[in-house]
Protein backbone atom coordinates (compact mmCIF):
# COMPACT_ATOMS: atom_id res chain seq x y z
CA UNK A 1 0.00 0.00 0.00
CA UNK A 2 1.47 3.22 -1.37
CA UNK A 3 1.79 6.19 1.73
CA UNK A 4 -0.93 8.05 0.26
CA UNK A 5 -3.45 5.04 -0.50
CA UNK A 6 -3.31 4.10 3.66
CA UNK A 7 -4.78 7.31 4.35
CA UNK A 8 -7.25 8.36 1.56
CA UNK A 9 -10.47 8.20 2.63
CA UNK A 10 -10.06 8.17 6.11
CA UNK A 11 -11.54 10.34 8.53
CA UNK A 12 -9.01 12.43 10.70
CA UNK A 13 -10.19 15.08 12.95
CA UNK A 14 -7.57 17.39 13.93
CA UNK A 15 -7.58 19.73 16.94
CA UNK A 16 -5.53 22.90 16.87
CA UNK A 17 -6.01 23.03 13.25
CA UNK A 18 -5.72 27.07 13.21
CA UNK A 19 -1.83 27.28 12.84
CA UNK A 20 1.15 25.65 13.43
CA UNK A 21 1.52 21.61 13.49
CA UNK A 22 -2.54 21.29 13.52
CA UNK A 23 -2.18 23.12 9.91
CA UNK A 24 0.16 21.41 8.58
CA UNK A 25 -1.43 18.22 9.43
CA UNK A 26 -4.47 19.14 8.09
CA UNK A 27 -2.11 19.90 4.45
CA UNK A 28 -0.42 16.45 4.78
CA UNK A 29 -3.46 14.60 5.43
CA UNK A 30 -5.63 16.98 2.58
CA UNK A 31 -3.07 15.83 0.15
CA UNK A 32 -3.41 12.16 0.61
CA UNK A 33 -6.85 12.26 0.60
CA UNK A 34 -8.10 11.64 3.79
CA UNK A 35 -11.45 13.75 4.71
CA UNK A 36 -11.28 16.51 7.36
CA UNK A 37 -12.56 17.28 10.77
CA UNK A 38 -10.92 20.72 11.53
CA UNK A 39 -11.37 22.45 14.97
CA UNK A 40 -9.52 25.23 16.56
CA UNK A 41 -10.51 27.96 18.90
CA UNK A 42 -9.16 30.55 16.54
CA UNK A 43 -11.58 30.93 13.55
CA UNK A 44 -9.54 33.20 11.21
CA UNK A 45 -6.97 30.89 11.56
CA UNK A 46 -9.00 28.13 10.97
CA UNK A 47 -10.65 29.40 8.13
CA UNK A 48 -6.77 29.90 6.19
CA UNK A 49 -6.45 26.23 7.04
CA UNK A 50 -9.57 25.26 5.36
CA UNK A 51 -8.73 27.25 2.38
CA UNK A 52 -5.52 25.74 1.61
CA UNK A 53 -6.99 22.08 2.24
CA UNK A 54 -9.51 23.22 -0.31
CA UNK A 55 -7.27 23.07 -2.89
CA UNK A 56 -7.12 19.44 -2.77
CA UNK A 57 -10.48 19.06 -2.82
CA UNK A 58 -10.46 17.39 0.83
CA UNK A 59 -13.83 17.21 2.09
CA UNK A 60 -13.84 19.05 5.13
CA UNK A 61 -16.10 19.68 8.54
CA UNK A 62 -15.06 23.25 10.06
CA UNK A 63 -15.81 24.18 13.76
CA UNK A 64 -14.74 26.29 16.51
CA UNK A 65 -13.75 23.86 19.31
CA UNK A 66 -12.34 24.57 22.82
CA UNK A 67 -10.95 21.65 23.83
CA UNK A 68 -11.12 22.28 27.35
CA UNK A 69 -15.17 22.53 27.22
CA UNK A 70 -15.72 18.38 28.10
CA UNK A 71 -19.38 18.54 26.89
CA UNK A 72 -18.72 20.38 23.68
CA UNK A 73 -16.05 17.94 22.81
CA UNK A 74 -18.37 15.14 23.23
CA UNK A 75 -21.46 16.79 21.36
CA UNK A 76 -18.32 17.75 18.77
CA UNK A 77 -17.52 13.75 18.24
CA UNK A 78 -21.02 12.55 18.02
CA UNK A 79 -21.60 15.56 15.02
CA UNK A 80 -18.49 14.21 13.39
CA UNK A 81 -19.15 10.78 13.58
CA UNK A 82 -22.63 11.73 12.36
CA UNK A 83 -21.30 14.03 9.30
CA UNK A 84 -19.14 11.54 7.71
CA UNK A 85 -20.69 8.28 8.88
CA UNK A 86 -17.38 7.29 10.96
CA UNK A 87 -14.23 8.52 12.32
CA UNK A 88 -10.70 6.65 11.78
CA UNK A 89 -8.00 9.24 13.70
CA UNK A 90 -7.92 12.26 15.72
CA UNK A 91 -4.76 13.67 16.43
CA UNK A 92 -5.59 15.63 20.06
CA UNK A 93 -2.71 18.47 18.83
CA UNK A 94 -4.58 21.98 20.56
CA UNK A 95 -2.11 23.18 23.20
CA UNK A 96 -0.54 26.42 24.81
CA UNK A 97 2.26 27.38 27.09
CA UNK A 98 3.33 29.33 30.25
CA UNK A 99 6.55 30.00 31.41
CA UNK A 100 7.43 30.63 35.33
CA UNK A 101 8.99 28.65 38.40
CA UNK A 102 6.64 26.65 40.46
CA UNK A 103 6.92 29.78 43.26
CA UNK A 104 5.99 32.53 41.00
CA UNK A 105 2.81 30.47 38.65
CA UNK A 106 -0.05 31.27 40.02
CA UNK A 107 -2.63 27.96 40.33
CA UNK A 108 -4.99 29.47 37.53
CA UNK A 109 -2.02 28.73 35.18
CA UNK A 110 -1.16 25.42 36.14
CA UNK A 111 -4.70 24.85 36.06
CA UNK A 112 -4.97 26.93 32.31
CA UNK A 113 -2.27 24.74 31.01
CA UNK A 114 -3.66 21.36 32.35
CA UNK A 115 -7.45 22.00 31.09
CA UNK A 116 -6.09 22.41 27.59
CA UNK A 117 -3.01 20.11 27.45
CA UNK A 118 -4.04 17.55 29.08
CA UNK A 119 -7.44 17.56 29.65
CA UNK A 120 -7.96 18.56 26.29
CA UNK A 121 -5.88 15.40 25.26
CA UNK A 122 -8.50 12.91 27.82
CA UNK A 123 -11.55 14.91 26.28
CA UNK A 124 -10.84 14.15 22.78
CA UNK A 125 -9.59 10.38 23.49
CA UNK A 126 -12.19 9.49 25.42
CA UNK A 127 -15.03 11.16 23.19
CA UNK A 128 -13.76 10.08 19.89
CA UNK A 129 -12.40 6.50 20.73
CA UNK A 130 -16.03 4.40 20.99
CA UNK A 131 -16.32 5.58 17.17
CA UNK A 132 -12.69 4.93 16.66
CA UNK A 133 -13.29 1.52 17.84
CA UNK A 134 -16.07 0.70 15.79
CA UNK A 135 -14.14 2.04 12.69
CA UNK A 136 -12.88 -1.17 12.49
CA UNK A 137 -9.33 0.81 12.23
CA UNK A 138 -9.03 3.57 14.61
CA UNK A 139 -5.77 5.52 15.45
CA UNK A 140 -5.00 8.28 18.36
CA UNK A 141 -2.46 10.43 18.07
CA UNK A 142 -1.40 12.57 20.74
CA UNK A 143 0.89 15.41 20.66
CA UNK A 144 2.55 15.84 24.01
CA UNK A 145 6.24 17.38 23.22
CA UNK A 146 10.15 17.28 23.82
CA UNK A 147 8.76 18.10 27.27
CA UNK A 148 7.23 15.37 27.77
CA UNK A 149 10.30 13.68 27.72
CA UNK A 150 12.80 16.25 30.00
CA UNK A 151 11.80 18.53 32.65
CA UNK A 152 13.61 22.37 32.48
CA UNK A 153 13.44 25.06 35.14
CA UNK A 154 10.59 27.46 34.16
CA UNK A 155 8.27 25.07 32.56
CA UNK A 156 6.96 23.50 35.45
CA UNK A 157 3.35 23.70 34.24
CA UNK A 158 3.80 22.40 30.70
CA UNK A 159 6.18 19.83 31.80
CA UNK A 160 3.29 18.14 33.70
CA UNK A 161 0.86 18.32 30.99
CA UNK A 162 2.91 16.75 28.41
CA UNK A 163 4.65 14.01 31.07
CA UNK A 164 0.56 13.48 32.02
CA UNK A 165 -0.57 13.49 27.99
CA UNK A 166 2.73 10.89 27.86
CA UNK A 167 1.45 8.22 30.65
CA UNK A 168 -1.81 8.82 29.42
CA UNK A 169 -1.15 7.61 25.89
CA UNK A 170 1.55 5.07 26.72
CA UNK A 171 -1.11 3.43 29.08
CA UNK A 172 -4.15 3.44 26.58
CA UNK A 173 -1.84 1.95 24.20
CA UNK A 174 -1.14 -1.20 26.22
CA UNK A 175 -5.22 -1.33 26.98
CA UNK A 176 -5.98 -0.84 23.53
CA UNK A 177 -3.24 -4.42 22.90
CA UNK A 178 -4.66 -5.75 25.61
CA UNK A 179 -8.25 -5.52 24.96
CA UNK A 180 -7.54 -6.26 20.82
CA UNK A 181 -9.56 -3.52 20.05
CA UNK A 182 -8.67 -2.25 16.44
CA UNK A 183 -7.11 0.97 17.55
CA UNK A 184 -3.53 1.64 17.25
CA UNK A 185 -1.65 4.98 19.59
CA UNK A 186 0.79 7.14 18.89
CA UNK A 187 2.67 9.28 21.41
CA UNK A 188 4.73 12.54 19.82
CA UNK A 189 7.19 14.48 21.07
CA UNK A 190 7.98 17.42 18.85
CA UNK A 191 11.37 19.32 19.49
CA UNK A 192 11.73 22.55 18.47
CA UNK A 193 9.27 23.43 15.96
CA UNK A 194 8.42 27.18 14.40
CA UNK A 195 5.09 27.67 15.42
CA UNK A 196 3.61 30.50 17.46
CA UNK A 197 2.92 28.77 20.80
CA UNK A 198 5.85 30.99 22.52
CA UNK A 199 4.90 34.17 21.24
CA UNK A 200 1.62 33.30 22.48
CA UNK A 201 2.55 32.09 25.66
CA UNK A 202 1.64 33.50 29.11
CA UNK A 203 4.55 34.16 31.54
CA UNK A 204 4.62 34.73 35.36
CA UNK A 205 5.07 38.55 36.80
CA UNK A 206 8.25 39.81 36.32
CA UNK A 207 9.22 37.70 32.93
CA UNK A 208 9.21 39.32 29.60
CA UNK A 209 7.70 37.49 27.45
CA UNK A 210 8.97 39.32 24.07
CA UNK A 211 11.88 38.42 25.32
CA UNK A 212 11.70 34.50 26.14
CA UNK A 213 9.69 34.46 22.50
CA UNK A 214 12.50 35.48 20.70
CA UNK A 215 14.84 33.28 22.72
CA UNK A 216 12.98 30.39 21.39
CA UNK A 217 12.14 31.59 17.86
CA UNK A 218 15.73 32.13 17.16
CA UNK A 219 17.60 29.35 19.21
CA UNK A 220 14.86 26.68 19.82
CA UNK A 221 12.85 26.58 17.03
CA UNK A 222 14.67 24.12 14.19
CA UNK A 223 12.27 22.16 12.17
CA UNK A 224 9.10 23.53 10.20
CA UNK A 225 5.65 22.29 11.02
CA UNK A 226 5.90 20.50 7.81
CA UNK A 227 8.05 18.42 8.54
CA UNK A 228 7.42 18.23 11.80
CA UNK A 229 3.68 17.31 10.11
CA UNK A 230 5.34 14.60 7.38
CA UNK A 231 6.97 12.57 10.35
CA UNK A 232 3.99 12.27 12.58
CA UNK A 233 1.63 10.48 9.52
CA UNK A 234 4.95 8.50 8.45
CA UNK A 235 4.92 7.14 12.21
CA UNK A 236 0.98 6.79 11.89
CA UNK A 237 1.22 5.18 9.16
CA UNK A 238 4.17 2.43 10.34
CA UNK A 239 1.95 1.86 13.70
CA UNK A 240 4.83 3.62 15.85
CA UNK A 241 3.28 4.06 19.27
CA UNK A 242 6.37 6.95 19.98
CA UNK A 243 7.30 9.17 17.61
CA UNK A 244 10.05 11.49 18.12
CA UNK A 245 10.50 14.89 16.03
CA UNK A 246 13.64 16.10 15.50
CA UNK A 247 17.87 15.39 16.37
CA UNK A 248 17.34 16.98 19.66
CA UNK A 249 14.09 15.03 20.70
CA UNK A 250 15.78 12.07 19.78
CA UNK A 251 19.60 13.43 21.91
CA UNK A 252 18.06 14.49 24.76
CA UNK A 253 15.58 11.37 25.04
CA UNK A 254 18.75 9.85 25.13
CA UNK A 255 20.69 11.93 27.05
CA UNK A 256 17.88 11.75 30.21
CA UNK A 257 18.06 8.08 29.67
CA UNK A 258 21.80 7.30 29.92
CA UNK A 259 21.94 10.25 33.07
CA UNK A 260 19.19 9.56 34.52
CA UNK A 261 18.25 11.78 37.74
CA UNK A 262 21.95 13.69 37.44
CA UNK A 263 20.21 15.28 34.34
CA UNK A 264 18.42 17.70 36.20
CA UNK A 265 21.52 19.22 37.76
CA UNK A 266 23.14 19.60 34.49
CA UNK A 267 19.32 20.99 32.97
CA UNK A 268 19.34 23.69 35.90
CA UNK A 269 23.18 24.85 35.17
CA UNK A 270 22.71 25.06 31.81
CA UNK A 271 19.27 26.70 31.90
CA UNK A 272 20.72 29.62 34.46
CA UNK A 273 23.42 30.42 31.38
CA UNK A 274 20.75 30.57 28.82
CA UNK A 275 17.71 32.76 30.07
CA UNK A 276 17.85 36.23 30.18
Amino acid sequence: MSNDAYFKDKVCVITGAGSGIGRALAENLARRGAKLALSDIDTEGLAETVRRCEKFGAAIKSDRLNVAERESVLLYADEVNKHFGKVNQIYNNAGIAHHGDVVSTQFKDFERIMDVDFWGVVNGTKAFLPFLIESGSGHVVNISSLFGLIAVPGQSAYNAAKFAVRGFTEALRQEMIMSGDPVKVTCVHPGGIKTAVARNSTVSEGLDQKNLAALFDSKLAMHTPEMAAQTITEGVRKGHGRVLIGWEAKALDLFVRTTASYYQRIAAVVQKRVLP
